[in-house]
């Protein structure tokens, strides 16, 4: 069902406002209690979408503010897409393409973050045109839950969640370690302290200002990395002191790092490379964000198509860009970049920024480097407490967590996610690049996770449809190259995910390492096989049991009103973002 088109901005007229109860009654059993029925009119931001499989609307009265269950759809399209782009460039991009250019040179690691790139692109496709079709808050779990069954929704969520916990300790990690490029007059633990309770109080303000940060934020990313290609290519054409640098260090070093330890030399670059795909996974993780904001979205039918294919493609060209230029301007053995004992906030831009000679830059750069940081930080608590939230509203996480304050922030998920960030303390002894490492394989193997049951969901979604005779041509949204996309995606994802351990096994196996680069693995099965025991369910849902019309039809039913750019001034934000 949905209302006859009217052309007020955001507005229900006052004749249809009775109709707006049988809509909801009948496409979901469930009315929130704040929904304005009886009013003249029914603003877009006070009608509340129900989620599935749990009523959230229900709240018992006089519990104050911090017992409502329902999020606001704050986000405009300029958030949403740059909200994925903040998130996903942060650590991953300025301080971790170290790793991978060191293990497999400047050829190598182009060639793993290009490869890692494909596979992204279909993962974003598959999330992109599920999220358009049915747009929910932290969709990614939802949609295991829908489309695969109770038992993987269940362990794909709690595992989500793990994994931009564990994401935020290792960014608040490297931000203590980046003002110790300045000064370490004060201790590393302080500022690990400091900024962890700044970034957590920040998730606290409503999410319209959490959007209008991150647009910010991300803006300034954009603009430095654009500016640090410009530098880099003025720099390589001969704009130093240096002259001409063109592809001195593709000849000597040379184009191929010298791997992992391996008897074969050959055998050593390969290891090293899946070394690469390793860090450029976690580089690339937060792509799939836009999943997490359809929820909040105005619009989303709309919105989120838009961001699937732009931040994508945005932050294909600024990694690969980054990591070509970086490649160029450092050479691959560069002690900066393979010490142990460096410090892990030693940027690879900033290293190529003094290694040309410039003054003054690096300490910019690094300052921007500092901010970016903040705002993924900022994205990972934001991501987590909604991640259970989700949880909560389906029943699948002690109902508390689906509080939300006034300003529709999931409160007690915003704490449970900062707790686990305390975990950056870790990096604050003798080993912090092992315990950042330790994190970071950690937090990888949890979002490839993620990533493969996007996938896999997405192909239980197109059998879906093609038993009930819809086609995908109808679609809001549809993905492309699939269903082909979604069988590559799920098969190299699992592929990464069983290999990625390789240095427990060699040259001698190591139950440390085996642990540090499993748990992650060891926890879902856990958490699979627990979820299947206590739900009974089948290991798939069959097709025909799928509901693929909750939180469907209400977003049919609602009229967005235009969000087009109006002058100039918007049509360049509108690009930019």
């Amino acid at each position: 069902m949905a209302f006859p088109s009217n052309k007020m901005s955001g507005k229900t007229p006052a004749s249809m406002t009775k109709s707006i109860k049988d809509v909801f009654t009948s496409d979901s059993g469930s009315l929130t209690k704040r929904s304005k029925i009886g009013q003249d009119s029914i603003e877009l931001s006070d009608l509340q979408v129900p989620h599935d499989l749990y009523d959230q609307g229900e709240r018992d009265e006089g519990e104050g503010d911090f017992h409502e269950t329902e999020v606001k759809r704050a986000l405009k399209p300029r958030h949403v897409s740059m909200i994925a782009l903040g998130g996903t460039i942060g650590t991953g991009l300025f301080v971790g393409i170290a790793t991978p250019l060191s293990l497999s040179g400047p050829v190598g690691s182009l060639i793993a973050y290009i490869f890692m790139g494909t596979v992204v692109y279909f993962v974003t496709q598959s999330l992109g045109e599920m999220a358009t079709f049915i747009p929910v808050t932290s969709s990614i779990t939802v949609f295991s839950k829908r489309f695969l069954s109770p038992a993987f929704g269940v362990a794909n969520g709690y595992m989500y969640w793990f994994n931009w916990a564990i994401t935020y300790a290792v960014e608040i990690s490297v931000l203590g370690q980046i003002i110790n490029y300045w000064t370490d007059a004060v201790p590393l633990a302080a500022w690990i302290g400091i900024f962890w309770v700044l970034i957590t109080l920040a998730n606290f303000f409503p999410v319209k200002w959490y959007g209008e940060f991150e647009f910010w934020v991300a803006s300034v990313k954009v603009i430095a990395i654009i500016g640090y290609l410009l530098y880099a290519l003025i720099i390589v054409c001969g704009g130093s002191s240096q002259g001409p640098i063109g592809f001195r260090y593709w000849r000597n070093p040379g184009p191929w790092g010298t791997g992992e330890i391996a008897k074969d030399i050959n055998e050593a670059r390969f290891l090293g490379w899946v070394g690469s795909l390793i860090n450029a996974s976690f580089t690339y993780q937060g792509t799939e964000l836009v999943g997490i904001t359809a929820g909040e979205a105005s619009n989303p039918r709309k919105t989120v198509p838009k961001a699937i294919n732009k931040v994508f493609f945005r932050i294909l060209i600024f990694y690969i860009g980054s990591l070509f230029f970086v490649g160029l301007l450092v050479p691959y053995n560069s002690p900066q970049l393979q010490s142990d004992t460096a410090v892990i906030a030693s940027s690879p831009f900033v290293i190529s920024i003094k290694t040309a000679g410039t003054k003054v830059l690096p300490d910019i750069f690094n300052a921007i480097v500092l901010v970016t940081i903040i705002s993924a930080a900022n994205s990972n608590v934001y991501v987590g407490s909604r991640v259970l939230y989700s949880l909560a509203l389906t029943g699948n996480a002690p109902k508390q967590f689906s509080y939300v304050t006034k300003q529709g922030v999931p409160y007690l998920g915003v704490i449970c996610t900062a707790l686990l960030g305390l975990l950056a303390f870790l990096a604050t002894d003798d080993n912090a690049n092992t315990a950042f490492n330790w994190l970071i394989n950690i937090s990888t193997l949890a979002g490839l996770c993620a990533w493969f049951f996007i996938s896999l969901a997405h192909i239980r979604f197109m059998q879906c449809l093609k038993s009930r005779g819809i086609s995908r041509d109808s679609l809001p949204f549809k993905a492309k190259l699939m269903p082909y996309g979604a069988y590559y995606a799920t098969f190299f994802v699992a592929l990464i995910v069983f290999i990625q351990g390789y240095t427990a096994f060699a040259p001698r196996f190591s139950t440390k390492s085996f642990f540090t680069s499993y748990i992650s693995l060891i926890l879902l099965v856990v958490l699979f096989i627990g979820c299947q025991l206590y739900y009974r369910c089948r290991f798939f849902t069959k097709l025909e049991d799928i509901d693929i019309d909750s939180d469907r039809r209400e977003i049919d039913a609602i009229i967005w009103e235009d969000d087009e750019p109006k002058n100039l001034w918007e049509k360049f934000w509108a690009v930019l973002s």
